[in-house]
């Protein structure tokens, strides 16, 4: 499922980037067959200011729980928070806001951005590239989802490790040019 809009290089590359590395390295288990189903709704947001985004991503909490038949969201932010420490402040305040707002329980965020760097690691390292992704996005997941498909999967609480271990043997160069092949095939007008 997508946004309203028809095309969209922000949406057409955050899918090529599921299929290639989430989906295709296995860093998500759970991501291909909500992809396969067509159950993942983008939406690409035009705002770069922090209010209207909190705004924004409380609406999507909204739609996402009135619609059933999706199963997660990804909130794509096609030209705002490029700068990393910028989108962090994003992200905790849309955590707060998950609280207030009665969602605490029902949603979780899960995090990627294109400069996306782990707490104490170098930016080059490859184990940040677990989370780098075309576009700053917001992952909006049902904690109810996830916590029955933890339930069956075998060991979950390896799979960090087990994808930064697999980042580190594929390298930042590996990654490096998947993202700019991206880029390549779905460019910004």
């Amino acid at each position: 499922m997508t946004s309203k809009n028809n095309y969209s290089p922000a949406i057409d590359a955050t899918k090529a980037w599921l299929a290639e590395i989430i989906i295709g390295l296995n860093f998500c288990p759970f991501a291909k067959k909500e992809f396969v189903n067509n159950t993942i709704y983008y939406h690409q947001s035009a705002t770069s200011q922090v209010k209207p985004a909190l705004h924004e991503f409380i609406e999507q909490c909204h739609y996402l729980q009135k619609h059933d038949e999706i199963e997660t969201t990804l909130i794509i932010y096609n030209d705002g928070f490029r700068h990393f420490e910028r989108y962090l402040d994003l992200v905790d305040y849309a955590n707060d806001l998950l609280i207030e707002s009665g969602f605490e329980g029902i949603f979780q965020l899960a995090t990627m951005h294109p400069e996306y760097c782990f707490a104490g690691e170098d930016f080059n390292e490859p184990s940040n590239f677990t989370n780098r992704s075309p576009y700053p996005m917001l992952h909006i997941i049902r904690e109810a989802s996830m916590e029955k498909v933890l339930s069956v999967y075998k060991e979950p609480e390896k799979i960090p490790e087990n994808n930064i271990a697999l980042a580190e043997k594929k390298g930042s160069d590996y990654f490096e040019q998947v993202l700019h092949t991206i880029h390549q095939k779905h460019p910004q007008n």
